[in-house]
Formats: structure tokens, sequence, C-alpha cells
């Protein structure tokens, strides 16, 4: 497999991650087991995901989960006039997460390459 589509299924299972976050609330190092064990390149319900880079799932994140307060700043900052926050649905906050996450802690990211990844991330199934 090749570093593009393991880094490509890592961005992916990343939002999978925070969305289960927000909405059970499970500890981060719990979470990381889980998307460890039974998640990153496993076959649920007759699908089979792709192999994700470990470590980089776990920067994306345990990088996002450290800075959500800061992150959720600069995303509300962003927002257009009348909304905030919490009016975005639980798995777009989640893929803007981790977008504000990987611009963070990569900096040999191609604006274009970056902005096509996060399109794939929203368009899966």
């Amino acid at each position: 497999m090749t570093r593009s589509i393991s880094r490509s299924a890592a961005r992916l299972a990343a939002a999978q991650a925070l969305y289960q976050q927000e909405m059970e609330g499970t500890a981060t190092a719990r979470l990381l087991h889980e998307f460890h064990d039974h998640r990153l390149g496993a076959t649920i319900e007759g699908d089979t995901y792709a192999e994700a880079e470990i470590s980089f799932f776990d920067d994306l994140v345990a990088g996002t989960l450290d800075r959500r307060d800061e992150i959720d700043a600069l995303i509300s900052e962003r927002l257009a006039q009348g909304w905030n926050l919490e009016r975005l649905d639980k798995p777009m906050k989640a893929i803007l997460r981790v977008g504000e996450t990987m611009l963070s802690i990569i900096t040999r990211v191609w604006r274009s390459l970056f902005a096509y990844q996060i399109i794939l991330v929203a368009e899966a199934k």
C-alpha cells in the first residue's frame, strides 16, 4: 500500500474517531486503542477499510483533541455571519478540526493537495 493511501485512510479514520469522541465522550487512549484494534484496516459490515498510517492517525486525533478549544475558536472566527460552531453538524466539525490540525502539524502540505484530500474525506462513505 502506498503512503498516500495509508495517510488518506488515517485522515478519514481521524475524522471518524473525532466524531465518535464527540458523540460518546470516549477517552483519547481508549479511542485510539479501539481504532487500532477494531477499525483501521478492518472489514466492517462487508466493507474493508484501508490500512492507515497509525502514527499519523494518532497525531491527528491526539493533536486535535489537545487543541480542540483553540481549533474551535479558529473555525468559529471564519463562519458566516449568524453561524456558530453548534450549528454545524458533527461530521463537518470533525472534518474541519482534522483539517486545522493537519495545517498546524504538517509544514510541507501543498494547498491544492490538502484541499483535495479534505474533499475526499468529506465525500467518503
